[in-house]
């Protein structure tokens, strides 16, 4: 009876939870691949089998290009610039500082705010005329460094990315001071009775201790690379034309401003199917050494 009564418990909790992630994960997944296989277009949905005409178009369209330049730009040099920041800033905490809460909070604010009022206060400091950057570069005399920030093909995805690194960089902060924390005490007394320095003390202990926190971080900021539809959406649609559209911009625009729903869910499949090449063979080694 025991037994019996642990296992009705056990199916109370679990069912309803597992029901729940079935419906909005992989149901919701299945659903959108089955969709990008069909003729789904306008409100009215039809669900006539098109195989991989969908995928052809995708792939032959040169804004599906664009739009994974952009995230693949976004992931090699957002996700280290973030985590370099993170463990930069995380080093300079672990000095035993003075209000390092203080400091903490200040680096932490940022990714606490939403992602719609950071790219609307980065609008208005990335704007040519009235902008904090270029004001403040007039005022100091630098008016050869003013720049349309936003409004540059050239410059827009770099703009984007310094934002971005603002925005997570607390974050970052937090998982490697997280990590560099849990390390034993023995070990770095250790290094320090054998006459290491502060800088061999971080390359050769500290650092190389902290797998962990660069795994999880490049997975939270890889993630997020690839679906940075908000922040951009806000910042500037995407533009200026297609320079900064990545493909969850692109996966927007089709879906719910052309009312091409299964020409969308094709760019939606393309973006799960990244985050799974990318994400599975971290967590594949993870779990392999446990």
């Amino acid at each position: 009876m025991k037994k019996l009564g642990e296992t009705t418990s056990l199916l109370v909790v679990t069912v309803p939870i597992l029901t729940v992630v079935f419906l909005l994960f992989y149901y919701a997944v299945g659903w959108n691949f089955y969709i990008s296989f069909t003729d789904w277009k306008g409100f009215i949905p039809t669900y006539n089998w098109l195989g991989l005409k969908n995928y052809y178009e995708l792939f032959t369209d040169s804004l599906f290009w664009i739009s994974l330049k952009n995230n693949l730009l976004l992931i090699v040099v957002f996700v280290p610039g973030v985590l370099l920041i993170g463990l930069l800033f995380a080093i300079f905490l672990d000095q035993n500082i003075k209000g390092e809460g203080f400091f903490r909070t200040v680096f932490l604010l940022p990714f606490s705010l939403s992602f719609v009022v950071t790219a609307t206060l980065w609008t208005w400091m990335y704007s040519p005329k009235v902008g904090t950057i270029n004001t403040l570069l007039g005022m100091a005399g630098l008016d050869f460094l003013q720049a349309g920030w936003i409004t540059e093909p050239n410059l827009v995805m770099f703009s984007i990315i310094v934002a971005l690194i603002w925005q997570f960089g607390g974050y970052s902060v937090i998982i490697f001071l997280g990590g560099i924390r849990s390390i034993p005490d023995s070990s770095i007394e250790a290094a320090k009775m054998e006459g290491a320095s502060s800088l061999q003390l971080y390359l050769k202990i500290i650092i190389p201790q902290l797998k962990a926190s660069f795994v999880t971080g490049f997975i939270v900021f890889m993630c997020f690379a690839l679906k940075a539809f908000d922040f951009i959406w806000v910042l500037n649609k995407g533009g200026p034309g297609y320079s900064s559209h990545i493909l969850g911009v692109s996966m927007y625009k089709e879906t719910f401003v052309l009312d091409k729903y299964s020409y969308g869910a094709s760019y939606s499949s393309i973006i799960f199917l990244l985050s799974l090449l990318l994400v599975v063979p971290f967590l594949t080694k993870i779990y392999s050494r446990k």
